[in-house]
């Protein structure tokens, strides 16, 4: 899983800290979205999934990573 967000339709609610805080933050300075881990492991993986479905604003975009075996 990759994580991507888009700051500039964020609107700072904060509800992806809330619910992925080892996954997003916000800053300081003007209260928007930071991704601290854009590559979360498996175990914050529906965390995240849940906070792009419940940003108010859809910033949060997840592109799924296809490992493959040897």
């Amino acid at each position: 899983m990759r994580v991507h967000v888009d700051r500039t339709k964020c609107c700072g609610a904060g509800s992806c800290v809330r619910t992925a805080p080892e996954v997003f933050d916000q800053n300081e300075e003007d209260g928007l979205v930071v991704v601290i881990d854009s590559d979360p492991p498996e175990a914050l993986q529906p965390s995240v999934r849940e906070a792009a479905d419940i940003c108010p604003n859809g910033v949060i975009t997840i592109e799924q990573m296809h490992r493959t075996s040897a």
